[in-house]
């Protein structure tokens, strides 16, 4: 069965975006080292997952980029891997490589895992991760830990309403101040 993954870059306080849904207090000038763990993660995924708010930004800022006189690294991984959003309200995807699924979160996780191929990845949209946590549907977690204290913003953890084990896989330090926290599931 394949796994889902989470990468997903958090404050210290553990939130993934301001009150507002502020990013700008992100480490974008990323170390090479973390831009390695970065592709070898991305190595074993052959299919992003997305909600409908995070893929109207996601999919259009990666195929533009891609576009560019010079793309930003990754940009052809993202739009080049196939990818899955998450929607009750779009009816028809309007980009390429792109399919929806407009059913029950749970049973289209399990039918996407039970498919052939490598393992799955979701990058973020707060309600839903949110909601894929609610459900105990990550296996495995890549907690991205920014140098910063938010004090207030977007949480993920929000709508869980038991307790859920994870056994600590790894934890690596970047150059770039980034400490990334590797967890997979004990379900």
């Amino acid at each position: 069965m394949r796994k889902l993954k989470l990468q997903v870059q958090m404050s210290m306080d553990g939130f993934i975006s301001g009150i507002n849904g502020e990013m700008d207090w992100l480490t974008f000038d990323w170390s090479e080292d973390l831009k390695g763990y970065v592709r070898q993660l991305t190595e074993e995924v052959d299919t992003i997952l997305l909600g409908r708010k995070l893929a109207e930004g996601f999919i259009p800022h990666w195929t533009a980029s891609l576009q560019s006189p010079e793309p930003e690294e990754g940009a052809e991984v993202f739009v080049h891997t196939p990818k899955v959003v998450f929607t009750k309200s779009l009816l028809t995807s309007e980009w390429n490589n792109t399919v929806l699924a407009r059913g029950e979160l749970v049973d289209e996780i399990f039918a996407l895992k039970e498919r052939e191929g490598k393992d799955m990845i979701v990058y973020g949209g707060g309600k839903f991760v949110s909601s894929l946590f609610k459900e105990h549907l990550i296996d495995e977690l890549h907690l991205f830990i920014n140098p910063v204290v938010l004090g207030k913003g977007l949480p993920i953890f929000q709508s869980v309403t038991s307790k859920q084990n994870y056994e600590l896989v790894d934890v690596k330090r970047f150059e770039c101040g980034i400490v990334v926290m590797c967890y997979q599931s004990k379900k």
